[in-house]
């Protein structure tokens, strides 16, 4: 609902109650079937408590890293972690195996052996889906900025104007880690107060819509 303040081609999406929040709050070709599928909604809505705090604990483990050290020192990190883990579990293996003389061969061999190349079929679906988004977002630009319509152009300069101020307070990094708390923790919120939010959240486009046709009214008035 919030985004829809700012660009005509955010709209409301009604269906399952499973997914209002993330239906409301984002564009509406994110939830077609190809784009998104059910084990992402079911991370963000903490379904399966255990596997979503796996996920969120490691994104925020990468982002807080990533703000103490450079890019290719946690990539070189992590690699030198996973390195140790699987090297030493297969010394491990390899000493119990000579001790107890079996022969289970290969510890990962069944990783190994794991198809895990991507088929013709599956990269034109993924390039199907960016396609979709980048025509998407060229388009909605190009409406925005060459003022197809007047009153979606100016919300979306408020935005901008409003980013301005938010970049002066957060670097990018942070913005990053804000956005990834605010994924897992904000659908759980509104499912949980969504009626209290859904009214506040009309009360504001009701405020904001009124601001903005008083300034088209003052506007027309002092064009004539």
């Amino acid at each position: 609902m919030l985004v829809s303040l700012f660009s005509s081609s955010y709209v409301e999406v009604l269906g399952d109650n499973r997914n209002t929040f993330a239906k409301r709050w984002l564009p509406t070709g994110l939830f077609r079937t190809n784009a998104i599928g059910g084990p992402a909604i079911d991370l963000l809505y903490w379904r399966d408590i255990k596997q979503t705090g796996i996920v969120f604990g490691s994104f925020l483990l990468l982002l807080f890293s990533l703000t103490q050290f450079s890019v290719v020192s946690v990539g070189a990190y992590l690699a030198l972690a996973a390195l140790s883990a699987t090297i030493s579990f297969r010394i491990y293996k390899s000493v119990l195996q000579a001790v107890q003389k079996t022969d289970e061969g290969h510890p990962f061999k069944a990783y190994l052996e794991l198809e895990i190349t991507l088929s013709q079929e599956q990269i034109q679906k993924y390039t199907d889906c960016l396609q979709f988004y980048v025509n998407s977002t060229l388009k909605e630009l190009r409406r925005l900025f060459l003022v197809q319509d007047l009153v979606d152009s100016l919300k979306f300069a408020v935005l901008m104007w409003l980013l301005t101020y938010v970049g002066a307070l957060f670097n990018g990094l942070t913005l990053l880690l804000m956005a990834v708390v605010s994924m897992f923790t904000l659908p759980v919120v509104y499912v949980k107060y969504q009626a209290q939010i859904d009214q506040y959240l009309g009360l504001v486009r009701t405020h904001i819509n009124a601001i903005v046709a008083k300034y088209l009214f003052l506007r027309s008035v002092d064009l004539e």
